[in-house]
């Protein structure tokens, strides 16, 4: 797996007519294997950190869908959409939704090579993902190593 892929972070992929690396096929892997692989991917994160996740969904989309004045060639592996632990007030509760993190399929199998590839990939993902749920930035998590 390539490791100049940041998880979890906009990413535009090269492509053959600009002299970068021509795309590999896919790594195969149904939906339900890979539903079952991102549930691997679950168990691996620690269950200190799991327990002080609170109100948090998660989902499994194909693909991202750039947003009106987003990079239309913008890739995800995964998004954070909520209100970040440290950001939350007294008022939070009352009828909040909960926060949910996206995974996206496609892009992580365009960029594996293998279940675990899959595994790991999906395991650096969310835990980035989960880290913005606790209010870490983008930059401290390039800082921390996890960008």
């Amino acid at each position: 797996m390539p490791a100049t892929l940041p998880p979890g972070l906009p990413i535009i992929p090269d492509s053959p007519d600009d002299g970068g690396p021509h795309p590999h096929a896919p790594f195969p892997m149904s939906e339900t294997d890979f539903e079952a692989a991102v549930n691997d991917a679950l168990d691996r994160i620690p269950p200190e950190l799991a327990k002080t996740m609170n109100n948090v969904a998660i989902f499994i989309e194909d693909d991202y869908t750039p947003q009106p004045g987003e990079d239309p060639d913008t890739v995800l592996l995964g998004l954070y959409e909520g209100v970040p632990l440290t950001e939350r007030d007294s008022w939070w509760d009352a009828g909040s939704l909960p926060d949910r993190i996206t995974i996206y399929r496609e892009p992580i199998l365009d960029i594996c090579e293998s279940r675990e590839d899959v595994i790991e990939e999906v395991t650096v993902t969310v835990v980035h993902e989960i880290a913005h749920h606790f209010g870490i930035s983008d930059e401290r998590l390039h800082e921390l190593g996890w960008g």
